[in-house]
């Protein structure tokens, strides 16, 4: 990507509500502010995003989901600022993907309708191949409405590239799995209870990569896991609450909270919250054990489904969708709070990457 290109916001959106699809803004260094440039329709409902490289060449690749009952997933590049497919748009085999990241060559999808995880290659000029594995889950939770099966939300690979971690809402677990980059099989290698009805929905490592912190969105907490990369062993530690003692006092709404995100230096910790509206800033000791709730601020609209953090980790921005806007916010270095600094329309907002 050519200097003037060097930062790019990429925002996913549901075509379904309204929304554009995907977006490109150019990115303010100084001010954090997004401008947008181009946006294309071509995939329905690119509700979340990944950015990587094509293998064969130096090109910027743009991954994103298509949140369908048919589940599929498609490459755009993104270069000269208009995103343009790459290749054809492959289903998943499994329906409603809400994430997908990048491992070992291969583009990796969480699919809640269906409960599992699907992996496809990606070819060399970064388009995603048929699907190569897939990995059923199984099992449920107590909350009859949204855990009577599994619902995976999240799949990512740990720190040390040898893991694949599949976050699963309606299991209340977390599954650890071995991925062959020969070909694409995933294999099962433990699987984490949570404590149940909490609905896991997202993790994020901290930096040093012993921990991590997985977000509920049935109870408004995160759980604090140690996490050893060498036996590919999550362990809870406990629970922390991201929302203030009072915030379900004179009836407010139910908070789903849907996205955490870890400080570059590990201090800070902050949780987007649906229904309360809120991002939450939790600090983290010197141990990474211990998550304490320091303070939770508006989010700049309404229903945040999506948090990032930019390279420098001076900007924090939000994805706000039903207010269909993506907010940012100037993170204060010392206690990590951040003040609303500017927002742009963008309708049915999902997610929000930077590149």
């Amino acid at each position: 990507m050519s200097a003037d290109h060097a930062q790019r916001a990429f925002i996913g959106s549901f075509t379904s509500a309204g929304g554009r699809g995907v977006t490109v803004a150019a990115v303010d260094r100084d001010t954090g502010a997004l401008s947008l440039l181009a946006s294309t329709d071509a995939v329905a409902d690119p509700s979340f995003l990944a950015v990587g490289r094509a293998p064969g060449a130096d090109t910027t690749v743009l991954y994103a989901v298509s949140e369908t009952s048919d589940g599929a997933v498609a490459a755009f590049g993104v270069d000269d600022g208009t995103p343009r497919l790459i290749g054809e748009v492959r289903p998943v085999d499994g329906s409603s993907p809400t994430h997908l990241s990048l491992a070992a060559g291969h583009l990796l999808t969480a699919n809640y309708g269906s409960g599992g995880v699907t992996v496809l290659p990606v070819r060399e000029d970064g388009s995603p191949g048929p699907a190569a594995g897939r990995l059923a889950h199984e099992g449920h939770g107590p909350d009859e409405g949204r855990q009577s099966g599994p619902h995976a939300h999240q799949v990512l690979a740990d720190p040390s590239g040898t893991w694949v971690l599949s976050v699963d809402l309606g299991t209340d677990s977390v599954r650890v799995c071995a991925l062959d980059p020969g070909t694409g099989s995933l294999r099962l290698h433990t699987e984490t209870a949570l404590r149940p009805g909490t609905g896991p929905r997202h993790l994020a490592f901290h930096p040093a990569g012993g921990h991590l912190y997985v977000l509920n969105e049935l109870e408004p907490t995160v759980t604090v896991c140690r996490w050893d990369a060498a036996e590919g062993v999550l362990e809870p530690l406990g629970e922390t609450p991201v929302l203030p003692h009072d915030h379900d006092e004179g009836g407010a709404p139910r908070t789903y909270p849907s996205e955490v995100v870890v400080s570059h230096d590990g201090r800070f910790l902050w949780t987007a919250n649906r229904g309360h509206d809120s991002i939450s800033v939790l600090t983290l000791d010197e141990t990474a054990e211990k998550a304490v709730l320091a303070a939770a601020v508006g989010c700049g609209g309404r229903w945040p489904r999506d948090l990032t953090l930019d390279p420098t980790g001076q900007w924090l921005y939000a994805a706000n969708e039903h207010s269909g806007n993506v907010s940012w916010f100037a993170v204060d270095a010392e206690t990590g709070i951040p003040v609303h600094a500017g927002s742009v329309e963008v309708p049915a907002a999902s997610c929000v990457v930077l590149a």
